[in-house]
């Protein structure tokens, strides 16, 4: 239990951590850092699709017997990420920006990833108690995640007009979230511990969804053959990550 409590938090931390990424591309060329995102997108697309048909969904055959209800949880997962998504935009990296109204881009950014982030603290919880193993994969599927996300968030903040280190400390604040994310997990676990199993295919669901409807779309906005094949490897990479990941079981 305890082993589940200090795992759990300080994957939360190192997930809140990765906000900070915005202090390596301070000075970095928009040509240079196209070219990284290329990489880490296609990364952080392997990574999802990986821990969610590689760990999640495995995982959540031998937790629930039922079998017809983890097709309907992983789709419940895929519409309240649909939901999430239209009312409090979470594709704010995708927003197209006006100049006229650069604060309210800036809140509902903060308002949107805050609440991400606490979500991708639940998940990692959630999964530190199915299994140690399964906590670790799905960590580093957010981390994939989080850093060409976090990287959108910190431009946006900017253009809204915000100072970089203030930017880069509102941008960590809101992360911190995912620690709130996680102590709600463990929490109500003692209280609905024959329940939190569910959460397993509703987070793959998430993952999916996040994957296919807001990476692999990002990754089609560039069609140049060379950037096309570094994209696919990175998305065989983040995927055989996750599945050298299943020798720790």
């Amino acid at each position: 239990m305890i082993n589940i409590w200090i795992a759990s938090i300080f994957s939360a931390i190192i997930v809140s951590l990765v906000s900070l990424i915005g202090i390596f591309f301070i000075s970095m060329k928009k040509e240079k850092l196209d070219k990284i995102l290329i990489v880490l997108i296609g990364l952080a697309t392997g990574g999802l699709f990986g821990d969610a048909f590689i760990h999640l969904i495995p995982s959540a055959f031998q937790e629930i017997t039922e079998f017809y209800l983890i097709s309907m949880f992983i789709l419940i997962g895929i519409l309240i990420f649909f939901i999430l998504e239209k009312f409090l935009r979470w594709r704010h990296c995708h927003i197209q920006t006006s100049k006229e109204h650069p604060h309210y881009l800036a809140f509902m950014n903060i308002a949107g990833d805050a609440l991400h982030n606490f979500f991708d603290g639940i998940v990692i919880g959630a999964s530190y108690i199915i299994d140690i193993n399964i906590g670790i994969a799905t960590t580093l599927a957010v981390i994939f995640h989080e850093i060409p996300q976090e990287i959108g968030d910190f431009g946006i903040l900017i253009y809204s007009g915000m100072k970089i280190k203030k930017a880069l400390l509102i941008n960590f604040i809101t992360a911190l979230t995912a620690i709130f994310g996680v102590l709600t997990s463990l929490f109500f676990w003692s209280y609905a511990e024959g329940y939190i199993k569910y959460l397993i295919p509703i987070t793959a669901g998430g993952f999916i969804y996040i994957a296919g409807s807001d990476l692999i779309p990002e990754l089609h906005h560039n069609i140049k053959l060379s950037n096309s094949i570094l994209q696919f490897i990175s998305i065989i990479f983040g995927i055989i990550i996750m599945y050298l990941l299943l020798f720790l079981e």
